[in-house]
């Protein structure tokens, strides 16, 4: 599993007039609803089902919200950079402007896992997120997460 399979260009957005963290999730949803085919509603409830468990924000400035969806056929993921930092009820504290959201069928277990792991592990890297916080295109935006990972595979 890599980023570039569970990234995909058009899911790659740049926002600017989210201020709140329930936007921000509505946003995503609407998002991963032309992703996955299935309402953003229902994105929406899973994310905020799984966000009552615990805020995802793991710190300096980045949030990974996820939910396992029925009806979805595999993992995959969305990327959003906020012009404006939110607070998120992160475990420093900080606000969040890096938004990696991932999204599993109900029944997967380990390739949720591991998607969240690939994922965190990237999004640790802080001359990463410096060049994310640097661009707002979406295509350099995917290019620098994707790439990352390629980096480090060599």
């Amino acid at each position: 599993m890599d980023l570039a399979t569970l990234l995909k260009p058009q899911s790659i957005k740049v926002v600017s007039d989210v201020t709140s963290k329930k936007r921000l999730m509505q946003t995503i949803s609407d998002v991963a609803e032309g992703l996955v085919g299935l309402p953003a509603g229902r994105i929406f409830d899973a994310l905020q089902d799984r966000e009552s468990l615990g805020p995802t924000g793991v710190g300096h400035g980045v949030a990974l919200p996820h939910a396992r969806l029925t009806d979805l056929k595999e993992v995959c993921g969305a990327f959003l950079k906020l012009d404006k930092p939110i607070d998120f009820d992160s475990v420093d504290r900080q606000p969040v402007d890096l938004v990696f959201a991932l999204f599993a069928p109900a029944n997967t277990g380990v390739d949720h896992l591991k998607a969240l792991a690939l994922v965190s592990r990237t999004l640790r890297n802080p001359a990463l997120c410096a060049k994310l916080r640097a661009n707002s295109d979406p295509a350099t935006l995917h290019t620098l997460i994707t790439g990352d990972m390629a980096t480090q595979a060599a």
